[in-house]
This record gives C-alpha cells, sequence and structure tokens, in this order.
C-alpha cells in the first residue's frame, strides 16, 4: 500500500488556487493539459470546475476531489470553494483534510476569506504550506508578505523558494534551501522550463543572465531570507505553529513542483480522528469514515447523488457493508469510486485518508458516520445559522412535487437549508451568501427543470431551538408559531425579523438555547 497525504487548497478569490491546483496535477503527471481558469477554448476548461456556472464565472463554488500518485504516494487533493459565500461547504471540506496549501496573491497579501479559512485550519491544528502567488506581476516586498503572515496569522515563517525579481522584472526563482535557479529559455516572460544548479546566491553565473537592475537586490534579499528566519523543522510543521513558503507563479508553473516536493517529503499522513465516544486511530483493523459532502447531479443523465467519504481506519474493500450510525441501518456499498473532478473510476479497495464516493439515493447524509459495526460519531461537522433568508416562488403551481425534491436534495449537498415553517406553505432557503442564492435558482432550472423565484421573506436569521426542560420547549413553541419552522430533520427553528427581536426572546425566555450551529450526523 502507497502512503496516502490527503490536502486541501484554500484561498480567497482570485488569488489563483484554481489554477495551481491545475498545475499541481499536472506536475503530478494526472493531466497532460493544465488549463488555467480563463484560458480560451473547450479543450482548456479546467478539470476542477466542473459545474457550468463555475466555467461561466470562472470560480470555484463547489469542493471537487482529485486523485492522483506521484513519487509512490497516493495524494488525495480537495479543491475547496474560494468564493465567502461557500464558506460553509469549505468548512466541512477541512474536515477531511490533514494538511492544507495557503495561497496568497503577492499584489493582495492576506484577504479576508484567507484569514477566515486560516483559522478554520487553526481551530483544527490543520499544518499549512504558503504558496505567494503571481510573483511575475507587480506586488508587495517578499518581505511585506512574509511580515504579514508573522503578524496577521501569528505563524513563523520559513522561505523555501524566493523571486529574483518581480513583476516586469521577474527572472525567475531560488531555491534556498537546494541552491537552484529556476528559469526560462525564453527569458523573463517565459514559462518555467530550467534548472540550473548553482553554489548559491553568489554564484557567478547569476552575473551573465539576471540584470544589473535585480541581482545586487536579490543576493542581499535572498541571504537576509537564509538568516532572519526560522530553520525547516518538520514537528513545528506538523504542529501548525510553522508555514513553509513557497514564493511562484502557478500560470507560469515556477514553484509548483517545489511545493509538490515539500508535500511529498513533509505533508503528514492520516492522524487520529475526533469522534465521540472515543478518537478514531488511522491504524485501527476495522473501517470506519464519515460524510462529509452530498453532491447531487454530477452526471445529469443519471440525476445521481453521491456522497463524498473520507476513510478514517481500516482497508475498505468494494462490497462491504457498514453500519451506519445515525440510523442504526446497514449500508452496503457495491459501487464506490476514486475522483478526477466529475470523472470516476471503481474503487475495489481504500485506506485511510482516501476520499471514496459512494453512489446513493438518498440514504446518507453531511455528517454520517459509517463503521464496521461499532457505534462511533464523527464530531465538529456542523450546519451554521444562514445570513440571508428567502422564500421559494414557484412559476408553475402543477411543479411543487419537483421542486420539494429539488430544494431537499441541495439541502442534502449541505450547499443551502431548507425550512418548512409552521404556518404558510412556501418554503424558505437559507444562505451564507448571496452568490448562493444565484447558483440555486440556476441548478433548480437547470437539472430540475423547474423555474422558480426567490423573494424577501419577513425574516433576518435563524436559530434552531433546544432546551432541558421538554414542558418549556413545548410551551414556547406554542407561543411562537407564527415564526417557527422546522429544518429538513424536522428539528425545531425559530426565525427572528431582526437582531432586536432574537435579542428580546432571548432574554424573555431563558430557559430556551438559540444555537447558531448544529451539530450534523
Amino acid at each position: 500500500m502507497s502512503p496516502r497525504k490527503t490536502f486541501a487548497i484554500i484561498s480567497h478569490p482570485d488569488a489563483g488556487k484554481t489554477t495551481l491546483t491545475e498545475r499541481l496535477l499536472h506536475a503530478g503527471g494526472a493531466i497532460h493539459l493544465a488549463g488555467d481558469v480563463k484560458g480560451r477554448g473547450e479543450r482548456r476548461r479546467t478539470r476542477s470546475d466542473w459545474m457550468a456556472i463555475e466555467r461561466e464565472r470562472g470560480i470555484s463554488i463547489s469542493s471537487s476531489v482529485m486523485t492522483f500518485e506521484h513519487a509512490g504516494i497516493t495524494f488525495n487533493l480537495l479543491d475547496t470553494p474560494g468564493h465567502e459565500d461557500f464558506s460553509e461547504d469549505t468548512y466541512r471540506t477541512l474536515t477531511a483534510v490533514d494538511s492544507a496549501v495557503m495561497v496568497i496573491d503577492a499584489a493582495k497579501g492576506i484577504e479576508s476569506q484567507t484569514r477566515k479559512l486560516f483559522e478554520v485550519c487553526r481551530l483544527r491544528d490543520i499544518p499549512i504550506l504558503t504558496f505567494i502567488n503571481k510573483v511575475d506581476r507587480e506586488g508587495l516586498s517578499p518581505f511585506e508578505l512574509l511580515d504579514e503572515i508573522e503578524q496577521v496569522l501569528a505563524l513563523d515563517v520559513c522561505p523555501m523558494v524566493w523571486p529574483v525579481g518581480m513583476g516586469g522584472l521577474f527572472h525567475g526563482c531560488f531555491d534556498l534551501r537546494g541552491n537552484k535557479f529556476l528559469t526560462s529559455k525564453a527569458g523573463a516572460t517565459g514559462r518555467f522550463d530550467t534548472v540550473r544548479a548553482t553554489s548559491g546566491v553568489d554564484d557567478p553565473h547569476f552575473d551573465s543572465c539576471v540584470s544589473n537592475e535585480v541581482l545586487p537586490g536579490f543576493r542581499e534579499d535572498a541571504e537576509l531570507a537564509l538568516s532572519a528566519y526560522s530553520e525547516f523543522n518538520q514537528t513545528s510543521y506538523h504542529e501548525g505553529h510553522l508555514t513553509p513558503v513557497f514564493f511562484g507563479s502557478a500560470l507560469k508553473d515556477y514553484g509548483v513542483g517545489d511545493l509538490l516536493q515539500a508535500l511529498t517529503d513533509h505533508a503528514p499522513t492520516p492522524g487520529a480522528q475526533p469522534a465521540e465516544p472515543r478518537d478514531i486511530q488511522p491504524d485501527e483493523n476495522k473501517v470506519t469514515g464519515f460524510v462529509f459532502k452530498v453532491q447531487a447531479n454530477m452526471d445529469k443523465n443519471h440525476r445521481d447523488r453521491v456522497a463524498f467519504f473520507r476513510l478514517c481506519s481500516g482497508r475498505f474493500k468494494r462490497g462491504m457493508k457498514l453500519k451506519q450510525g445515525r440510523s442504526g441501518k446497514t449500508v452496503a456499498i457495491n459501487n464506490p469510486t476514486f475522483f478526477f473532478a466529475q470523472d470516476r473510476q471503481l474503487a475495489e479497495d481504500a485506506y485511510p485518508g482516501d476520499i471514496i464516493g459512494i453512489p446513493n439515493h438518498g440514504t446518507l447524509r453531511v455528517g454520517d458516520t459509517l463503521s464496521e459495526g461499532e457505534d462511533l460519531r464523527i464530531t465538529d461537522i456542523p450546519n451554521f445559522a444562514p445570513e440571508i433568508l428567502r422564500r421559494v416562488r414557484l412559476g408553475d403551481p402543477m411543479r411543487m412535487k419537483q421542486l420539494r425534491g429539488a430544494l431537499s436534495d441541495l439541502a442534502e449537498e449541505g450547499v443551502t437549508q431548507v425550512f418548512r415553517p409552521r404556518v404558510g406553505a412556501q418554503w424558505i432557503v437559507g444562505v451564507v451568501g448571496q452568490l448562493q442564492l444565484d447558483v440555486l435558482v440556476s441548478r433548480i432550472q437547470n437539472e430540475y427543470q423547474v423555474a422558480v423565484a426567490l423573494e424577501a421573506a419577513p425574516y433576518e436569521t435563524a436559530r434552531w431551538l433546544a432546551a432541558d426542560d421538554a414542558q418549556k420547549l413545548k410551551e414556547f413553541e406554542k407561543s411562537q408559531q407564527a415564526n417557527l419552522a422546522d429544518d429538513r430533520d424536522s428539528c425545531p427553528v425559530f426565525l427572528a425579523r431582526n437582531a432586536w427581536e432574537l435579542d428580546y426572546i432571548t432574554k424573555k425566555w431563558p430557559d430556551i438555547r438559540f444555537s447558531e450551529t448544529r451539530e450534523r450526523g
């Protein structure tokens, strides 16, 4: 069995995450032609952005899973949504990885979504490699970027690959640890294709191939980068205290191979998985794992639904029967698949760290734990209270059954939430950001052929209800019927018209818990 390494790529929108994903797959031999997001022609459509609306807008809005092999290691790469409106999907995806690559735009530094995603990684102690992208364009100085990582994210930094000039003066990159000059036969504007061994930053070879405008500053900065920052330490990296930093250009392939080598040499293999009543160790013999995502209609011809399942322990074999923790039922896994975006390959067996797809018809949900008999539940996979609520208006009343089926499917994916009001017939959808609403309408129309419109709901936010005293909860529900709804699991939800009302009701009913999250599974 080859070692498994499962990692995600996180970034703010437009930092170059999808392009880097393509280049890593290309460098790892998984694809023969990498296509950047805004490449021309059908031949160069990015392989990881497979949904139509993703290709149209040049952004990632669903999590893609891609498996490839490199240097005797099986890598599982999860390409997460960069857009902040899809942070909930990204959060759940990060529960399934052992490390992450953080992509930063050299011109913009650390942006809001990068900071949010980093905090999720910190909560889960996920080790991070940092790729500072687009150094072939004008941007902040390398030292400004490193200082920002140290100050804003409170991380020690260890520069691994350094730019030789930036923007219009870009000449290539220098491997600080291996003393290799990464350059191009085509000159400063070309794609990376040449590695020159050197004796260090003072090697006379640089005198003939780097302009006088760049060379003195490069030598001085590279020497400072080697002496002023931390040495690489595997333990510190694995504990999430230190991040190795690679300056490069995903579009021109600079730094990509070095990043892949660092993942190969240093990224962790699967570790213990938090669960109740005990943590799960990867070297256990019995199979356990959990569903962190459900995707409907990956193949519109078959109206399919695939559960993305992270294996935590044991050796999985096709045809196994596993116990679903939520229901206690046994589920036979007859056609598990490995992924390459929307392409699939039958999985005969899988090991801890692997991500497999389980086709099903609504049996499996996000947060479900599957095991070989023991009652275990993977923790920390929550639903979040939506920030935008909308009523769903149906164009053709005869299509109500199809609409409710569509909303149930999409809620199952965890991208949107559906609430059924106790008073009134119109269902309410809840999302984190506006773009999710656009995607919701687009997918209902394209995948289910149902014309819908969204209209303002008289509510601003939602909270899940719970109480230690069942009678108190019953009294509350009786007095607040007009403001109550049930979620897809029939759990009671309070819909508040505004923050003032939520605050007022919370204080008026101190025995009721109004929760912003609800554990799935």
